[in-house]
């Protein structure tokens, strides 16, 4: 099996193609080992010693090592060889589908997070996800869009200028009463 591997914005971060489908339309983060045990992947992942995230994106996984551990030359193998056992053993990604936090947005505001959502879905959360990561909306309160950014995002030394000179200057411009964004 191929996979095909390209390096993100965090240097810590690496993005894996395996050339197939991996959480298709409903991307997954797993910050620490205990939340791997939704993913028999993310567990053999986090198993490596050195793995501090792991994220599906539509048909990638990122891997972020962590900052102390072995540099990619060491660790990239390993990450490739997990990958390649889980894929050709068709073993399910997940085991457990916990459901995602609730975001409770005022009524009044519909028309509003229509627009906001609208512009993460077909604006933002490709680019981001060409980067390894993406971006969940959770909510918009008087002015205020909070967002989450995962995978590569997570913790990457540009996130802050992603998150304040890119998504927030594109959804203030298109949507007026976007006053900030703010990450969660």
């Amino acid at each position: 099996m191929l996979i095909e591997t390209e390096p993100t914005p965090n240097p810590h971060t690496l993005k894996f193609r395996p050339g197939r489908t991996v959480a298709g339309a409903t991307p997954r983060e797993f910050a620490d080992a205990e939340a791997a045990h939704a993913s028999p992947l993310a567990a053999a992942l986090f198993a490596l010693g050195s793995v501090e995230r792991v994220f599906f994106g539509a048909d990638f996984v990122s891997v972020t090592r962590a900052a102390d551990g072995p540099d990619w030359a060491e660790l990239k193998p390993q990450v490739l060889a997990v990958l390649a056992e889980h894929f050709a053993s068709g073993a399910p990604l997940l085991a457990d589908v916990a459901a995602a936090e609730p975001v409770h947005d005022d009524p009044a505001d519909a028309e509003i997070v229509a627009r906001i959502r609208e512009l993460l879905d077909t604006r933002i959360r490709p680019v981001v996800a060409g980067d390894g990561g993406d971006v969940v909306y959770r909510g918009f309160d008087r002015g205020v869009v909070y967002l989450h950014l995962q995978g590569s995002c997570a913790g990457c030394p540009s996130s802050t200028a992603t998150l304040k000179g890119g998504i927030e200057n594109l959804l203030r411009f298109y949507v007026p009463e976007v006053t900030e964004v703010r990450a969660v």
